[in-house]
């Protein structure tokens, strides 16, 4: 059996820009991609902190330090220039390898900089508090 699991987080993203008119997308500096083992083309789900709004897309990257958040397409009608995100990636994971399974979680300033690495332990077993990384 398996499990659908987060994977992976971006957490309070600033979106940097809207564009209708790309064939659909979300666009993501390289660095945060790496940081939460997010992949070009994957399936994301994004939540607007800002109007509630939730979608599902895939992935673009995006130029490596750009700070760029870019939501691209259809999409581009459910959010708005500064506003606040979250992006999930999600797997389906075997039951057996859940318990050593660790979400990957960055948390953005306003310029979409990392300024907080967190891993979210699967295990029921572990403390429920996020744990910090380097």
């Amino acid at each position: 059996m398996q499990k659908k699991i987060l994977c992976g987080k971006i957490h309070n993203a600033r979106v940097t820009q809207c564009n209708l008119n790309y064939v659909g997308s979300i666009t993501i500096d390289e660095d945060l991609l790496r940081a939460t083992g997010m992949v070009a083309n994957e399936f994301v789900m994004i939540a607007d902190i800002d109007n509630g709004a939730r979608f599902e897309t895939y992935v673009i990257k995006g130029k490596a330090g750009s700070g760029i958040i870019g939501i691209n397409g259809a999409a581009a009608h459910l959010v708005n220039h500064g506003d606040r995100i979250i992006i999930f990636s999600m797997a389906l994971i075997d039951v057996a390898a859940l318990e050593s399974h660790r979400s990957k979680v960055v948390v953005c300033d306003d310029h979409n900089h990392i300024i907080q690495r967190l891993e979210y332990p699967t295990s029921l077993d572990e403390t429920l508090d996020p744990i910090p990384t380097i």
